[in-house]
């Protein structure tokens, strides 16, 4: 089960890579791994550093794919990009979280999905 998961999981980033290369998007990383957790997919468009959660799902039956977003994960990402940051030496650039969801073959790019607190 858990293989059928991961594999779907890496449909939905490889979706959601060509996408984001089509809206001019360049990505600077995936899957990047920190102990802090994983970053799907780390991007750039327009001077600004995007981290984006990638969460996919075949129907709504239990809830959105952006709703998996919780707090933990956002205080997570948060670590993510602060060493992301430290490590490639990009103090003072922009970021942003983005989550993108995928449901049943639909991508949806919320932009701004949620902010440093």
């Amino acid at each position: 089960m858990a293989e059928n998961t991961r594999a779907k999981g890496g449909m939905g980033e490889a979706a959601a890579k060509k996408y984001l290369e089509s809206c001019g998007y360049k990505i600077l990383e995936t899957n990047f791994k920190t102990v802090f957790g994983e970053a799907d997919i780390i991007a750039e468009k327009d001077g600004v550093i995007v981290f984006c959660e990638i969460k996919s799902r075949a129907s709504a039956a239990f809830g959105l794919p952006a709703e998996a977003v919780g707090i933990s994960k956002q205080q997570g990402y948060i670590k993510i990009a602060q060493s992301y940051i430290s490590c490639r030496r990009a103090a003072g650039r922009d970021i942003r979280f983005d989550v993108i969801e995928i449901l049943d073959g639909q991508i949806n790019h919320i932009e701004n999905a949620f902010q440093k607190r």
